[in-house]
């Protein structure tokens, strides 16, 4: 059964950086930072006007691509997904905050109504996006977790959780050239990525045959 192992890719690709499972705990505070130079200068206040976190973001991104080994890719994955949680709105967070906190208590239902009001309220805050479509794929409502990751996608090509996602779906549904894809795509922005290159490798497989 291929259940619990997809259960748990899409919900690590909810989260800002796919780290760990969506929602079930606050976000993890990053360990200390390896002696890397690019890591070290870091180390910046969470709140930041969009184009200095634009600027964090990209440079976190070719941090993580070059992270020799998967300790320093994760350091990274965690302030990346630091950064994707800052909406810019003191009324989004708090909202984020009571969505998570009924996540926690099982009211998906409730949650999802949160993450609703976060995006009408801030459209362009992507981490609602992927937090709700990781709880529509709880519910076994893989068209509008599709449509959410979408969005997601468009507006962060990089957000490699949520091209897990994306591969989690599309392999369930039976496209698995399409899911190929979209794995690929999250293990090029991110080389460490947990779970991924066996999916890949089985994929590879199946899609493209066995070298002989």
């Amino acid at each position: 059964m291929r259940r619990p192992l997809l259960s748990a890719l899409i919900l690590a690709a909810a989260l800002a950086a796919g780290g760990a499972a969506f929602a079930q705990a606050p976000a993890p505070a990053p360990d200390p930072a390896p002696a890397t130079p690019e890591l070290k200068a870091d180390r910046r206040p969470l709140r930041a006007p969009r184009t200095d976190r634009n600027a964090r973001l990209d440079a976190l991104f070719e941090v993580l691509k070059r992270s020799p080994d998967a300790q320093i890719a994760k350091t990274v994955e965690q302030r990346i997904e630091a950064a994707m949680l800052q909406s810019g709105s003191d009324t989004a967070d708090l909202l984020m905050i009571r969505a998570r906190a009924a996540i926690e208590a099982h009211e998906t239902g409730l949650a999802i109504e949160l993450l609703d009001a976060v995006i009408t309220f801030e459209p362009d805050f992507t981490e609602a996006w992927a937090r709700r479509a990781s709880l529509h794929y709880l519910k076994k409502d893989l068209a509008n977790s599709l449509a959410d990751l979408r969005v997601v996608i468009a507006r962060e090509p990089r957000h490699f959780g949520a091209l897990t996602g994306l591969g989690v779906i599309l392999q369930d549904l039976g496209e698995d050239k399409r899911a190929l894809e979209a794995f690929r795509r999250a293990l090029e922005v991110h080389p460490h990525l947990q779970g991924v290159p066996e999916f890949i490798k089985k994929l590879t497989d199946k899609v493209e045959g066995r070298d002989i």
